[in-house]
């Protein structure tokens, strides 16, 4: 108990430290250029000190949680005594298909709990509205990352290029671009950029460190790191496409309805 009291007054201070800069020049503008007073001063100050705790707790949740679960997870999936092989030995890269099953689900998951995704999606949903479903996006966007940490992994255990994956990523990308309705092109980038935040990175980035520290041969400084590019721009094809099918779909009612009228 003492050394976790320890530890968060520690990660609490640190916070602190973070914070105050962004706390100074907000401060300084309102006071110094704009020349007004602070609006509602003890709700802000409230507000501050429940933003200083949050971010300390939820630093610690990463540091004693979240990043041994990734970690663990990855290494006990890989395991040779799991997988039916001897220590050391080179497999195939189908014996590791549990890992890809569960970083395609651990990505699904994370994305939907993602608080940032669920601001963009709310949003979305106000501006359009209510043209934009903002389940039906969260869904979207959660099925990229589930496909994004598949291949992401399975790269990882076979060894292959970094850049092979994303040049052809984002060649994919610049051609949806050019066919998708304009208005959902923005969302769509926006959108894988909001999965990398404070639930999805921490898992994802344990997950690719412990996986690369479990498969014979991997490098984890060389090979561990790279999912996050891969959760970002998934995401982005997938919305596009979805955006494209129903475009799609609503020129072949249009087509049946005008059918039809005939």
């Amino acid at each position: 108990m003492v050394d976790f009291i320890i530890d968060f007054a520690l990660v609490l201070f640190y916070t602190m430290r973070d914070v105050l800069p962004i706390i100074l020049l907000i401060i300084f503008f309102q006071i110094v250029v704009l020349k007004q007073p602070i609006p509602h001063l003890k709700k802000m100050i409230l507000g501050g000190i429940y933003v200083v705790l949050g971010l300390a707790l939820f630093l610690m949740g990463l540091e004693k949680a979240l990043f041994p679960v990734g970690k663990i997870m990855a290494t006990q999936l890989s395991d040779p005594a799991f997988i039916g092989a001897t220590e050391g030995e080179l497999l195939n890269w189908r014996s590791y298909y549990w890992i890809y099953i569960f970083a395609a689900l651990i990505g699904f998951a994370t994305t939907i709990a993602e608080p940032s995704l669920i601001a963009v999606a709310l949003k979305a949903d106000e501006v359009s509205a209510g043209t934009i479903n903002p389940w039906g996006l969260r869904i979207t966007v959660a099925i990229g990352v589930a496909l994004a940490l598949a291949l992401g992994t399975f790269r990882i255990v076979t060894g292959t290029p970094l850049f092979i994956y994303i040049m052809a990523g984002y060649f994919i990308v610049i051609i949806q671009t050019i066919f998708a309705p304009r208005k959902l092109i923005a969302l769509a980038y926006d959108s894988g950029g909001v999965t990398t935040s404070t639930v999805t990175v921490p898992l994802v980035a344990a997950l690719g460190l412990g996986l690369s520290s479990s498969v014979p041969g991997r490098n984890p400084a060389i090979d561990g790191f790279g999912l996050i590019a891969f959760a970002s721009l998934f995401p982005i094809i997938t919305v596009l496409g979805y955006a494209q099918f129903m475009e799609l779909k609503t020129r072949l009612f249009k087509i049946k309805t005008e059918k039809n009228a005939i």
